[in-house]
């Protein structure tokens, strides 16, 4: 391959048109970048110019590529992920003194319920980093993760990208919360009687708990439907609403939110709460350091040794 046309390229113009590539949209891709939107629009006409082609022509309000774009992309993506790795090798990585931006995605569950020793634990560790959330969920993942929107994510997993790594962190139970205490354990019967709230960030009023209630034939009732875990506590108080969470996230509300947990009437199955990176971040000291403290703080082992 001739090396002396790389002389002639600007690695920001790459990165720009990565960008391009995949919001299809110049305020988006200027918003991902952190820069002006007039600055983003001054690159696509530089890569005009060097590619002879279009590149990307404005169809409503969005960008499609050309075929040539197209092609380039595939070529650019792998070899600026390259890039990226080789230049984390000429850099340590050292908590005290770094003022980073993390970017992770974690679901709602994570979130209220694993998030907050992890912050504590960084604000000794690496006082001066920036962490930045992102709501996700098993569909969101792997955009997210393809877009660099997020380098880590936390949650249940499915269709993961071919370049994805995964890492178990605990094997999950799910838990019945209430906000009108007993001593008396929920029945079956009381269970499936009882309203619940359902938490979907797709808007759905069945989940898991349906299936699992399937099987052994009975159903329950949701009359409520909620995108975040973090609004039951408001939600449940002064009812006789149920709701069904991990377990963790439901030992949080019983800390915060006033609520009392209790394992479900019937048998079920343990889920997996697994964290996911690219393969492209696996040697990065950073992101290196920044997946031992999840692990640490959110996955099961440590519970399991310190119960």
């Amino acid at each position: 391959m001739n090396r002396n046309e790389l002389r002639k390229a600007d690695i920001n113009l790459m990165v720009v048109f990565e960008a391009l590539m995949q919001e299809r949209n110049l305020t988006r891709a200027a918003e991902k970048l952190f820069v002006a939107q007039p600055t983003v629009s001054a690159a696509l006409a530089r890569l005009r110019a060097m590619f002879n082609d279009p590149l990307l022509v404005r169809v409503g309000n969005r960008m499609e590529p050309s075929a040539r774009a197209e092609e380039v992309i595939k070529y650019l993506t792998p070899a600026l992920d390259a890039m990226s790795v080789a230049l984390s090798m000429t850099h340590d990585f050292d908590p005290l003194t770094s003022r980073m931006t993390f970017r992770i995605g974690l679901s709602d569950d994570v979130e209220s319920g694993l998030l907050p020793p992890l912050l504590r634990a960084l604000r000794v560790e690496a006082p001066n980093v920036v962490v930045v959330v992102q709501h996700v969920d098993y569909w969101r993942i792997p955009d997210l993760l393809a877009a660099g929107d997020v380098t880590v994510g936390i949650s249940q997993t499915k269709g993961l990208p071919a370049n994805a790594k995964r890492k178990v962190l605990r094997t999950l139970q799910a838990r019945v919360v209430r906000a009108d205490k007993s001593s008396t354990p929920l029945s079956l019967d009381e269970f499936c009687q009882r309203p619940h709230v359902q938490v979907s960030p797709t808007a759905n009023t069945q989940g898991v708990v349906d299936d699992w209630l399937k099987d052994i034939g009975r159903e329950r009732k949701v009359v409520l439907s909620v995108p975040q875990f973090s609004s039951l506590p408001a939600i449940l108080a002064g009812t006789d609403l149920l709701a069904c969470c991990p377990d963790y996230a439901a030992q949080g509300m019983e800390r915060w939110g006033n609520l009392q947990a209790e394992t479900l009437p019937f048998e079920t199955a343990a889920l997996e709460l697994a964290m996911v990176w690219l393969s492209t971040t696996d040697s990065d000291p950073a992101e290196r350091w920044l997946r031992s403290r999840l692990e640490h703080y959110m996955g099961g082992l440590r519970e399991a040794v310190m119960g």
